[in-house]
């Protein structure tokens, strides 16, 4: 198997996974490619180099510096650079992303993670702009601490008697453990760590805020995944658009198309007209079940929901009703 064979099945493999695995790998592959650099700065005889790539990756103190990189909000908490961090962190957010997906969906989980990693950046950058004690410093925030413990802090909040057994302590309640890691948490703040123990406390106010509204009925990622879905399908197409324009060869004499509704039902309906000349390809009957299923999915759990393959079976069947 090739390069190309194997960088294509890991590709086919992450696709398939769940959300939760989707950013666990994100983290970890970040991860290798910051160990790998630092092991080519190192062989070239410029070790100094790797702390101008951490640069671009870490969360700056400083305002000015963050306007100069401003995707350091999000590309933050999907890095480690250090080997403990990163296994604390993703054992944390493997058991208790797992325990979150049992009250919740994939589009929560990653909206939670994203949301608790914006609320650590901005308290951070809050304490570092107002607090006397971090006047005139400046540090860099690394690592996905904020993003776990918001899903941490949620999960206990909504599932407060689940027992999870530990290894030397045995069967404790989340809302013990959760207690725990807060008190740590708020401990921590006058160690060497402040600024990172500060988006910790952004997190945890996160996946609170998160819990206590879901009680309520009333769910703070449905915005952040609206705005998602809205993205994601002006950049379909924008894609579309793009490809059409290279792959979509018509003469003036071919002109086919054909109208899609949606019936009271929800049963698609097509009409179709054709000018004179050659017709282009024509919908299947299985091509409208396809159809069919892949709008009722998007009308359940928006575009994102879709799989590569599903994207792409949509994107064929709307260029045959064109």
């Amino acid at each position: 198997m090739g390069v190309t064979d194997t960088i294509r099945e890991m590709r086919r493999s992450f696709d398939a996974s769940s959300m939760l695995m989707k950013i666990i790998w994100i983290n970890i592959g970040v991860f290798v490619l910051l160990r790998l650099s630092a092991i080519v700065c190192m062989f070239a005889g410029n070790p100094d180099f790797l702390n101008t790539i951490m640069a671009y990756v870490q969360l700056p103190s400083s305002p000015a510096v963050l306007l100069t990189r401003p995707w350091t909000v999000v590309t933050y908490m999907f890095a480690q650079y250090d080997v403990f961090h990163i296994l604390f962190n993703l054992l944390w957010l493997y058991w208790f992303g797992t325990l979150f997906m049992m009250v919740a969906n994939s589009r929560q989980l990653f909206a939670l993670y994203v949301l608790g990693g914006l609320g650590g950046a901005v308290l951070f950058l809050l304490c570092y702009a107002v607090m006397p004690i971090f006047a005139f410093h400046s540090a860099m925030l690394i690592g996905s601490s904020a993003s776990v413990i918001a899903i941490v802090t949620a999960t206990a909040i909504l599932m407060p008697d689940f027992r999870m057994h530990l290894l030397f302590i045995g069967s404790i309640s989340l809302k013990w453990i959760a207690i725990a890691t807060i008190g740590l948490v708020l401990i921590g703040v006058t160690g060497s760590n402040a600024g990172g123990e500060i988006a910790h406390i952004g997190g945890v106010a996160v996946g609170a805020i998160y819990a206590l509204r879901m009680k309520r009925g009333h769910d703070i990622t449905r915005p952040f995944n609206q705005s998602f879905d809205r993205m994601a399908n002006l950049w379909n197409r924008f894609a579309s658009t793009i490809w059409g324009s290279l792959t979509t060869k018509r003469t003036p004499t071919q002109h086919s198309g054909e109208t899609v509704s949606r019936n009271a039902s929800g049963r698609t309906s097509y009409t179709s007209s054709t000018s004179s000349g050659a017709a282009g390809p024509r919908c299947t009957d299985n091509d409208r079940e396809v159809l069919d299923s892949i709008l009722d999915k998007i009308k359940k759990s928006g575009y994102s929901a879709l799989t590569p393959e599903e994207r792409q079976r949509l994107f064929d069947v709307s260029r045959k009703i064109k």
